[in-house]
């Protein structure tokens, strides 16, 4: 089941509702079809973007320019993970098999991150986000989230808690390893499906990616260009994810809002033209990316205006920003939450 499937209510239960409506219109609008053209020429683009990065990698050899070249392979790892997102959500071919088959192929393999233990998660931040217990975005793992996480938290967490805010980006820097330890740990699991295709797919992108770096670069210049690339691509995929939702509600279970209510008052919009559009994948759309996961991410926008009407219409606070201030608010938050912690004598 994919995550646009499990994250949509049943339509029993949404009939009638507020949602209900919401989508008709959507659907009247045309908004929910494929756009296959669209997705050719983005992934022709990605594709060639991500090619054209590792020859320029082999053609410069043994030089510094090669660090610069690390960066652009950073937004080109990010760019095809956030094609994997749109597989994921069934966003590009209506059939889960090739979904699930391309998904192992751009993630598994391109940049190493595992389809299958991503999804899982990410249907669970969906079906709740910015739910303190069953969203796992919002675990507190590392950061926390909510004044009762604080409260609770014990260990790194609440170490790293009282100057959270100050150290959020830096800690991003080590999201692109964290995620392919996840992705090797998640083989663990009984419950991962293709466990042994995900597994080889994944050890084949690291041997593949060691061995490309360590035979073009002398060891200092591989280990230099492997961290700035992993780095870089930990702070692009945090500044991509991090806008749409931290600095938002966090819900716990005595909250009942029904689902329309749930993704909008979690999720926040970044406005900022086609240049954000693009770097972001689509997710600057984030509340109408919620309330209809498997729209393609082109007709997003369009999509905008509707919702944004109708949520007045409903006095429902629909809230978008621009980008410097969609992460100003994330960091507020996460300086504000950790209060009770700094206030804590030794």
């Amino acid at each position: 089941m994919t995550v646009a499937e499990t994250s949509r209510p049943a339509p029993e239960a949404r009939r009638g509702s507020d949602f209900a409506r919401l989508s008709r219109r959507i659907a009247e609008a045309g908004l929910l079809d494929k756009r296959p053209g669209y997705y050719a020429m983005r992934i022709g683009l990605v594709a060639a973007l991500f090619g054209g990065t590792w020859a320029l990698f082999a053609a410069l050899g043994d030089s510094w320019w090669q660090l610069g070249v690390a960066v652009l392979m950073a937004v080109a790892f990010a760019q095809v993970t956030l094609l994997a997102h749109d597989l994921a959500h069934g966003q590009i071919s209506r059939s889960r098999r090739v979904s699930r088959i391309a998904g192992l192929i751009v993630g598994n393999l391109a940049v190493g991150l595992s389809y299958g233990w991503w999804m899982d998660k990410h249907t669970r931040h969906h079906a709740n986000p910015n739910h303190e217990e069953h969203d796992p975005d919002v675990a507190p793992d590392v950061l926390i989230w909510s004044r009762r996480q604080a409260e609770a938290s014990r260990g790194l967490p609440r170490f790293i808690g009282r100057w959270q805010a100050f150290l959020f980006f830096p800690l991003l820097t080590l999201e692109g390893v964290n995620l392919k330890v996840s992705s090797f740990r998640a083989l663990r699991r009984a419950s991962l499906k293709n466990r042994g295709t995900e597994g080889a797919l994944l050890v084949a992108h690291v041997v593949a990616y060691l061995a490309a770096v360590f035979v073009v670069l002398p060891l200092p210049m591989a280990l230099l260009f492997v961290a700035v690339h992993q780095a870089c691509y930990g702070v692009y995929l945090g500044c991509t994810f991090a806008p749409n939702h931290k600095g938002m509600p966090v819900l716990t279970a005595e909250d009942e809002l029904d689902f329309l209510r749930k993704q909008v008052l979690t999720s926040r919009n970044v406005r900022g033209g086609r240049v954000v559009n693009t770097a972001l994948g689509g997710l600057n759309f984030q509340i109408e990316h919620h309330l209809f996961p498997s729209m393609p991410t082109a007709n997003l926008r369009k999509a905008q205006p509707i919702v944004r009407d109708y949520c007045a219409s409903l006095g429902v606070d629909y809230v978008e920003c621009g980008l410097l201030e969609s992460w100003g608010q994330a960091l507020r938050h996460l300086h504000e939450v950790g209060r009770p912690l700094r206030e804590v004598r030794p």
